[in-house]
C-alpha cells in the first residue's frame, strides 16, 4: 500500500521544501516528489501546511512516561518510555543508567533482554553513564559507586547484555588500556563524559578510542586560560557532542559557541528524568529543570523537539540544522544508516508540527501515534 503525504514543508537535507510529497510504502520512505507526481493508487494524507521532518533520535535519557528506568529498571519501564516518547516525536532512544549499584545495572541489562521481543522498536538500547567516571566530576552521581573498571566486570556486563548496550559514558583518564581495547572491539559507542582529563589527555584518547563526548560543557572542567581543560580539545578535535539545550544546563550563549566551533558534530540530547522519591536518584522537578534533594541540578524536563524549540528561539540555528542535530547526527553516531533523513530508502519515521512546535503526530513503523494516543 502505498501512501502519500502531501500540502506540507519537509524538512530535509538542510532545506525546506512546500512543493513535494512524501511517498511511503512498508515502511520505507519510497520517493519524495512533486505533488503532481503522486502515484494514482496512493492514499493521499493532507497535512494542511505543517512540518514533516525526520523522526527525533535521543542517546541519553534516563525516564518517561513516569518512570524512571534509569533508577529501577523493568520491562515496564522501557514500554512506558516507548508509549510516551512517540507521540512526542522521539523514534529512537538509548534508555540511560547513571552510576548506581551493580544491581541496578545488571536489571537494566536483564530488563532490555525481556522487553526486546515485545519492543515497539524505538528503544534502540542501553547508554551507561558511568559508574567508570572522575568522582572530581561526580555532578549528580554519587561517590560511593564511582569505581575504575576492570576488564573482568566490563567483560561480565558486556556477554550479558547481548548486544544491548550501546553506548558507554566513562572517564578516559582513569582507565587500562586493556579496558579501553576491549571495549573499542565491541561496537560500542565510547563517550567521554564526568571526566577530569587535561587538555593533552583528551586529545590523545579523541578519536582513539574515544567517539564522543558527552553533555558538553557540563562535568568537566570550564575553560581556564593556563589550564585549558576538555573544551578546547573538543572544538579542535571536533568528535560528535551532545548538549542539553534548555538554557539551564547550559546558557544559550555557550551553546552558540558550541555549534559554531563543532558544526555538524553537535547533537541534542534531552538527559531527561521524570520525578521519583525511590532509589539512588529521587529527582525533584524544580521549574524547568530537575533537581536532587540536596539542590544539585540532575536531570532536564526536556523533550526533543523543545530542545529543537530552543535552538531556533534562543541560539540562531535554522530549523532544518536543528532537526539534523536532534535526528541526523545522532543516527550517523549511533550507525543508524536508514534513519535521520527524508529520503528515499530512509524509514518513514516522521514527525508532524506546527509553526509553534506543537506535534500534530508521529509516524512510526505505520502507526500513527498522537499525545492522546
Amino acid at each position: 500500500m502505498l501512501t502519500a503525504l502531501y500540502n506540507t514543508l519537509i524538512v530535509a537535507d538542510g532545506n525546506i521544501t512546500g512543493d513535494k510529497a512524501v511517498i511511503i510504502e512498508d515502511n520505507q520512505i519510497r520517493a519524495v516528489t512533486p505533488v503532481l507526481e503522486i502515484p494514482a493508487q496512493a492514499e493521499r494524507i493532507d497535512l494542511k501546511g505543517a512540518y514533516l521532518a525526520p523522526g527525533l533520535i535521543d542517546l541519553q535519557i534516563y525516564g518517561a512516561g513516569g518512570a524512571l528506568f534509569g533508577g529501577n529498571p523493568s520491562v515496564e519501564a522501557l514500554q512506558r518510555m516507548e508509549a510516551d516518547l512517540l507521540p512526542k516525536g522521539t523514534t529512537g532512544f538509548f534508555a540511560t543508567v547513571a552510576t548506581n549499584s551493580d544491581e541496578v545495572v545488571l536489571d537494566a541489562i536483564e530488563a532490555a533482554k525481556a522487553y526486546r521481543p515485545k519492543a515497539v522498536g524505538s528503544f534502540l538500547g542501553l547508554h551507561l553513564e558511568g559508574p567508570y567516571i572522575n568522582p572530581a566530576r561526580k555532578g549528580a552521581h554519587p561517590e560511593k559507586y564511582i569505581k575504575k573498571a576492570t576488564l573482568s566486570e566490563i567483560k561480565q556486563w558486556i556477554e550479558m547484555a547481548a548486544g544491548e548496550i550501546k553506548m558507554i559514558t566513562l572517564a578516559p583518564e582513569l582507565q587500562d588500556q586493556e579496558v579501553l581495547d576491549y571495549l573499542q572491539q565491541q561496537n560500542i559507542i565510547l563517550s567521554s563524559g564526568h571526566s577530569d582529563a587535561t587538555y593533552q589527555q583528551i586529545k590523545s584518547f579523541i578519536g582513539n578510542p574515544i567517539q564522543a563526548i558527552t553533555h558538553l560543557y557540563n562535568a568537566m572542567p570550564p575553560i581556564h586560560h593556563r589550564a585549558p581543560g576538555i573544551i578546547p580539545a573538543v572544538f579542535e578535535a571536533k568528535p560528535y557532542t551532545s548538549i542539553v539545550a534548555d538554557g539551564v544546563h547550559v546558557d544559550y550563549a555557550m551553546i552558540a559557541l558550541a555549534k559554531r566551533e563543532l558544526g555538524d558534530k553537535l547533537f541534542l540530547i534531552t538527559d531527561a528524568v521524570t520525578e521519583t522519591d525511590q532509589g539512588t536518584y529521587q529527582h525533584r522537578l524544580a521549574g524547568n529543570r530537575y533537581v536532587m534533594p540536596d539542590g544539585t541540578l540532575s536531570g532536564s524536563a526536556l523533550t526533543l523537539l523543545k530542545a529543537v524549540q530552543n535552538c531556533v528561539q534562543h541560539v540562531g540555528v535554522t530549523l532544518p540544522e536543528a532537526v539534523n542535530m536532534a535526528s541526523l547526527y545522532p543516527a550517523q553516531l549511533a550507525m543508524l544508516i536508514t534513519k535521520g533523513k527524508v529520503e528515499a530508502g530512509y524509514d518513514a519515521d516522521l514527525i508532524i508540527f506546527d509553526a509553534e512546535f506543537n506535534i500534530q503526530f508521529t509516524l512510526y513503523k505505520g502507526k500513527v501515534y498522537r499525545k492522546s494516543n
